[in-house]
């Protein structure tokens, strides 16, 4: 009686580390599926300006390629005006809870704004009154994008100009 209690005991841990195998298998499905997002830097405006910083509202458009339904928890970037640096920025749902994330979709697009603060001592004077004064045409944003389905997570690296 003894082999058959153990011979249960193994067949039981053989079935759970089986059926979570499978799981991982059924998770990896939706890996392809979030890697085929696309970001574009959409627009960059000022909201508001003080003497030694300015905040400025910054659209990412993230367009879902695939089949699948995704959020967008993170998007860390820096922002490039002709290749100077302006500083880094991240825009962040990561405490809000799946459901309540924008979802974007099989072949849809949503835009996602975030606060990007420009910090006066960072860049000079000269780029801060060119950024305030709407002087500056060119942007460029670079960096990293999480995708998340129910049962994954992809992070992707984008650069994207305006």
């Amino acid at each position: 009686m003894g082999l058959q209690s153990r011979l249960t005991v193994y067949a039981a841990i053989g079935g759970v580390l089986a059926l979570m195998g499978g799981i991982v298998y059924y998770a990896s499905l939706d890996n392809a599926s979030l890697e085929q997002v696309e970001v574009q830097l959409a627009d960059i405006t000022l909201r508001e300006a003080g003497e030694n910083e300015a905040k400025f509202v910054v659209t990412f458009l993230v367009k879902n390629n695939s089949e699948k339904i995704y959020v967008v928890p993170v998007i860390e970037y820096q922002l490039f005006s002709d290749e100077v640096l302006l500083g880094s920025g991240k825009y962040s749902t990561e405490d809000v809870a799946l459901p309540g994330r924008a979802q974007i979709f099989a072949g849809g697009e949503v835009p996602l704004k975030n606060t990007f603060v420009l910090n006066k001592s960072e860049v000079g004077s000269e780029i801060y009154q060119s950024m305030i004064n709407n002087e500056i045409a060119k942007f460029t944003a670079e960096g990293m994008i999480v995708t998340q389905s129910t049962w994954s997570v992809a992070e992707n690296q984008f650069r994207t100009e305006k």
